[in-house]
């Protein structure tokens, strides 16, 4: 999001994401904050305020999140590069 708003010189008004442990994020809510964008968070148990949201999150989870398996966060540590 950075990137774009320095590229575009421009933030959107308002971001919509949903309470997911995936997409919580303080880094994120600081960087909104800082830029005046509006976080609209889904109600929690109510996939169907946005099903594109949950759509993508669920794609994204199976193809980037699920792709390592760790025994430990050592062991996540350990193999971050790979």
């Amino acid at each position: 999001m950075e990137r774009l708003r320095l590229f575009k010189d421009r933030c959107p008004d308002q971001i919509q994401v949903d309470n997911g442990a995936e997409i919580i994020s303080k880094a994120l809510d600081k960087w909104a904050y800082e830029n005046g964008v509006n976080l609209d968070f889904s109600r929690p148990e109510r996939p169907t305020d946005n099903a594109l949201i949950e759509s993508f999150n669920g794609s994204f989870q199976d193809e980037c999140l699920n792709t390592h398996w760790f025994l430990s966060l050592d062991d996540a540590k350990k193999n971050k590069e790979a």
